[in-house]
């Protein structure tokens, strides 16, 4: 911490190396024995999932608090008279927060990107912060919705201030990879699959792709029960065998009919199914996780289809491009150009993996500042500042 503050090196009993300086994963990689230091590093945990920037400076007033505690209680003043005191100081505290606080125009970007810069400043990737920021701004911003009427109303009520929009930072999906540089990190209006295009044949490009989104295995279901299938004749056996072909290419034509021409499945694809598909030139990606295929929805605007047979036109979503790349050593299917995604993905690129993980973490905290400042816009001076007009005022 402080004017000097340096990232420090960890390395766990297993010989993982993490390089940091965010305090809530310093204290998650620390093996903490006493009891009341494990409610120290919740308390950074809970910063940093709540408001994701400002950990170690929350850590450090808990802990200096508990300082001055301590010599009250050595005079005999009973704790619960301190933890009366330290609330009601609290509360003075956000009253004078308020006063202090200067509001914000959700539309003004350059501002959005001071912020974001500024909680980047304190981390490994402060050279890169300028494209970072841009990145940051733009995605949580593409992603914010308006609340609706009853959501506001519900708000006003409870707590007077107003804030019209809500940034979901699920639909935020951060991919990382090692290689390039921070500077080759983008922001892709649409979702990055860690997955590779099933078959061979299939095309590994598709311009404005119908996309379809599909929650069943396209296979064969074996029964339920063990069940038996007499043959008492070779050719019996022969229409067994083209009776399974046959739904499975009928499945192919169903995809076909609705005019989809990539299909992401959660499930598998069997080998024939992906034969046919690739002979229509539909590119597919089988196995997605469950977590993309929403986020998918959100960003190309397809249903999600439980059964095949339902399939319709208007189940599809829609991207300007569906593209297998090669990323180092990995193939992904990049899926962008969508209209008005409402998820999109942040691909971090960095020299070395200490880097890029560290890129991440530091995007994540500018995530959820800039995300804190569109819900409620409103900010105030850092560095200390904001602390030192409140413990003069307080004292």
């Amino acid at each position: 911490l402080g004017p000097r503050g340096m990232d420090k090196m960890l390395v766990s009993a297993i010989g993982d190396v993490t390089i940091t300086n965010d305090g809530a994963t310093i204290l998650k990689e620390i093996d903490v024995e006493h009891p009341a230091a494990k409610m120290m590093v919740e308390v950074a945990k809970s910063v940093d999932n709540e408001v994701g920037d400002g950990t170690t400076s929350s850590v450090i007033l808990a802990g200096s608090l508990l300082e001055k505690a301590e010599d009250l209680i050595n005079k005999h003043v009973h704790p619960s008279v301190i933890v009366d005191g330290y609330d009601a100081a609290s509360e003075q505290a956000l009253k004078l927060l308020q006063k202090i606080a200067v509001k914000v125009d959700v539309k003004n970007k350059e501002l959005l990107m001071k912020i974001a810069m500024t909680s980047m400043y304190s981390k490994l990737v402060s050279e890169d912060s300028p494209v970072l920021s841009k990145i940051v701004v733009e995605a949580a911003k593409q992603v914010s919705e308006e609340k609706s009427e009853q959501e506001e109303k519900e708000q006003q009520h409870k707590n007077g201030d107003y804030r019209l929009l809500k940034v979901d930072l699920d639909n935020i999906k951060v991919e990382k990879k090692a290689g390039g540089s921070i500077h080759d990190t983008q922001l892709i209006k649409g979702i990055v699959l860690d997955k590779e295009v099933v078959h061979a044949g299939m095309p590994k490009r598709v311009e404005n792709a119908k996309i379809a989104l599909i929650n069943s295995a396209l296979e064969i279901e074996k029964t339920e029960m063990s069940a038996e299938i007499r043959i008492n004749d070779p050719q019996q056996m022969q229409m067994f065998l083209e009776e399974e072909n046959k739904m499975l290419k009928s499945m192919v034509d169903k995809i076909k009919t609705a005019g989809a021409n990539v299909i992401i499945c959660q499930k598998g694809i069997d080998d024939i199914v992906q034969h046919y598909l690739s002979k229509v030139g539909i590119l597919a990606v089988r196995r997605a996780k469950e977590s993309d295929m929403y986020k998918l929805s959100k960003a190309t605007g397809a249903k999600l289809v439980n059964n095949l047979d339902d399939l319709m036109e208007k189940d599809l979503g829609s991207a300007d491009l569906v593209e297998e790349r090669k990323i180092e050593t990995d193939k992904w299917v990049f899926i962008e150009g969508c209209k008005n995604p409402k998820a999109v993905t942040i691909m971090v690129r960095g020299g070395s993996q200490r880097i890029v993980d560290e890129a991440e973490r530091s995007v994540h905290d500018a995530l959820m500042v800039t995300k804190d400042v569109l819900e409620k816009p409103q900010i105030v001076a850092g560095g200390g500042a904001s602390e030192a007009y409140i413990a003069n005022e307080l004292r």
